[in-house]
């Protein structure tokens, strides 16, 4: 009991979540006959996965092909493609993040690297700058659920199952959630009158573009096609990912120096430095919540409520969207894994498919305040409030639950792609 109190009092209190994770565990091992030195073991053991060296990378990559200008190019294709549609450029950014999300894996990157080049260029072309924020941080969610994604690697180490798997089963899941996304910011344009570039289609122009952005533009299929090829591993596509963004950077494009490399390799390790730290107390705090028969118990909780994987699943979603509001991403998937995974196998909800739900209900909490990461990435690009912003994401966050409910009712947009396997 002791354990469950002192946990819920580090999270009311706004405890870091390292030492929210890692103090109920140490208070449990004190007033036990297990010796101390399992706290060390269980840190060490925490980060000791191979499979956690994919995150750093994927970072760094997408932190050095922002500086390189691979952004830009994306933008100046996606540009040519839907532009002249009403809210053209508002679409660009939905799809030049859905672009972007397949180098970075991370969320609020995705809105910094797109966000930092079209919320002003969407505010000179008449866009309401509360929108573009709006539009660019909801974008920006795509980032965690098309692979390669840092929540799915988490997730994936936690869990035991294949990471790529579950690269897999987020491609339809992602391109369904950029679709509604697109629809919706066409239909707000169209009701708003944000109209796109008045300049037609031109083929021939497009295909510049192409051509210009063609080393941009293969960053995705290298990376994501090598997974699914067989040709290496997420860990092996990550390193794949930085040497390729340093030579496209340093060679092709001459438009990064060791200065920028140098910013890029600082952005990656502020990023993920808290993460091994988190990694490292959570081993340790699963170990105890099985000690305390917690995951058994709320399982239990559950079950007394209904035992239909679906409803259940619905009832997981609501929770996981109200903790989401008020816990950070890795934190949420770090912290409930353990807890409901042996639940949803009991079910015999598929492992695979409850990761993309859990992703799925993380991307709605990067949208709503008080830790809307990409809220305050976005406001912080816009020079907005995180007031005026948050009324404008509404419709994204209904279209997010919107997507999130068609998946829960047909698990098969997750699987369908992993029964080729």
């Amino acid at each position: 009991m002791m354990f469950v109190l002192v946990f819920l009092a580090c999270l009311i209190l706004g405890v870091p979540i390292f030492v929210t994770l890692g103090v109920p565990s140490l208070i449990e091992l004190l007033s036990s006959p297990i010796p101390l030195a399992s706290l060390a073991h269980s840190l060490f053991d925490g980060v000791d996965k191979f499979p956690l060296l994919a995150i750093p990378n994927f970072v760094l990559a997408g932190a050095i092909m922002s500086r390189a200008g691979i952004t830009r190019d994306i933008i100046d294709v996606m540009r040519a493609i839907v532009g002249q549609a009403y809210g053209g450029l508002a679409i660009v950014t939905i799809l030049s993040c859905m672009f972007f999300a397949a180098i970075s894996g991370s969320g609020p990157g995705t809105v910094a690297a797109i966000g930092s080049l079209l919320i002003p260029a969407m505010k000179e072309d008449g866009y309401p700058k509360d929108f573009g924020a709006a539009v660019a941080s909801s974008g920006g969610t795509l980032g965690i659920l098309l692979p390669p994604s840092n929540p799915m690697i988490v997730y994936g180490v936690l869990a035991s199952v294949s990471i790529g798997d579950l690269f897999i089963a987020g491609l339809l899941p992602g391109m369904l959630m950029g679709a509604l996304l697109i629809g919706t910011t066409y239909l707000l344009s169209r009701k708003n009158g944000y109209k796109g570039s008045p300049q037609p289609f031109e083929a021939g122009k497009f295909i510049r573009t192409v051509y210009a952005a063609k080393f941009s533009l293969a960053t995705p299929f290298i990376v994501l096609g090598g997974i699914y090829g067989g040709v290496f591993t997420p860990v092996e596509a990550s390193i794949v990912a930085v040497v390729y963004a340093v030579l496209v950077g340093a060679l092709i494009k001459r438009s990064i120096g060791l200065r920028s490399l140098w910013q890029a390799l600082s952005e990656a390790s502020t990023i993920c430095g808290g993460l091994i730290l988190i990694m490292g107390t959570a081993i340790f705090f699963g170990e105890f919540l099985a000690l305390n028969m917690i995951p058994q118990r709320i399982a239990a909780s559950l079950q007394a409520i209904t035992t239909d994987p679906v409803m259940m699943l619905l009832i997981i979603s609501a929770i996981l969207i109200v903790l989401g509001t008020f816990m950070e991403t890795l934190s949420t998937v770090i912290i409930l894994t353990p807890i409901l995974l042996p639940l949803v196998k009991q079910l015999g909800i598929d492992p695979i498919h409850f990761g993309i739900i859990l992703v799925v209900t993380s991307e709605i909490g990067f949208l709503t305040p008080p830790l809307g990461v990409n809220l305050f990435v976005a406001c912080g690009i816009s020079g907005l409030t995180v007031e005026e912003v948050s009324r404008r994401v509404l419709p994204f966050i209904a279209t997010i639950i919107v997507g999130l409910l068609i998946l829960i009712f047909y698990p098969q947009i997750s699987l369908f792609l992993l029964s080729f396997k």
